[in-house]
């Protein structure tokens, strides 16, 4: 009898002594949230991954720049083809408006917004690859510029990158010179629905002091603002 109760208190150190390794190891079950990196995913779960990254890539490309800028000429464009570097390329808009790419070859793109080209793209690349994700940036804008002409610090000719407002404009190139005939600035702009260009005038005055805050206007591409000095004003024609 004592012999039996001495085995029995042996089995019972032992099986608590296992429950408690085989509790510490953590092998019973994987910790909540977590998941075991010895189990190698699904062919399903794999492809909606790949899906998922390609998709992220796309949007976050595409929309590196606002999805109103419409491609001119000159601009650069690097243009990715997802998990395809022979394709991948990085181009600039030809003066006829067009890229040459592998494959499509010449491919209009002016006139287009990025996310526009890619998908374009995207369809004609679909006869030569299997799903393929394109996707566009914009490396370089050179087809939008403005022209500053006179009595500003830096005349030149600048990119126009996003909306810019006259005053914004004014304040790329420096600011004016103190002999800057500021109420009379002269904007050129060329016309959409007839040849040649538009002339106008604003008044920094009117602008920020009195009530022509309409005058602060949003420039365009090609725009060519004039700061005439005060003597062009009180002599014209010397």
């Amino acid at each position: 009898m004592r012999q039996a109760l001495r085995y029995m208190v042996i089995l019972v150190a032992v099986v608590l002594t296992s429950g408690t390794a085989f509790s510490e190891s953590g092998s019973s079950k994987p910790d909540a949230g977590k998941m075991p990196t010895d189990v190698p995913l699904l062919p399903a779960a794999t492809g909606q991954a790949e899906k998922m990254t390609s998709q992220v890539m796309t949007d976050k490309l595409s929309n590196a720049v606002g999805t109103e800028y419409v491609i001119g000429a000159e601009d650069v464009l690097d243009i990715t083809v997802w998990r395809n570097v022979d394709l991948s390329r990085q181009v600039q808009v030809r003066p006829d408006g067009r890229i040459s790419m592998p494959i499509i070859r010449d491919v209009v793109a002016v006139g287009k917004t990025p996310t526009k080209l890619a998908e374009e793209m995207t369809n004609k690349l679909k006869e030569y690859v299997q799903n393929p994700v394109v996707a566009v940036t914009l490396k370089e804008v050179n087809s939008s510029n403005i022209f500053l002409l006179g009595e500003v610090a830096h005349p030149g000719k600048y990119p126009l990158k996003s909306r810019t407002t006259l005053l914004q404009g004014i304040t790329m190139a420096g600011g004016f010179k103190e002999t800057a005939a500021r109420n009379q600035i002269v904007i050129f702009r060329f016309t959409e629905t007839a040849p040649g260009m538009k002339r106008f005038t604003a008044s920094y005055d009117d602008i920020v002091l009195r009530s022509g805050i309409s005058d602060n206007f949003e420039l365009k591409p090609g725009d060519t603002l004039v700061v005439p000095s005060e003597s062009m004003v009180v002599f014209p024609g010397r």
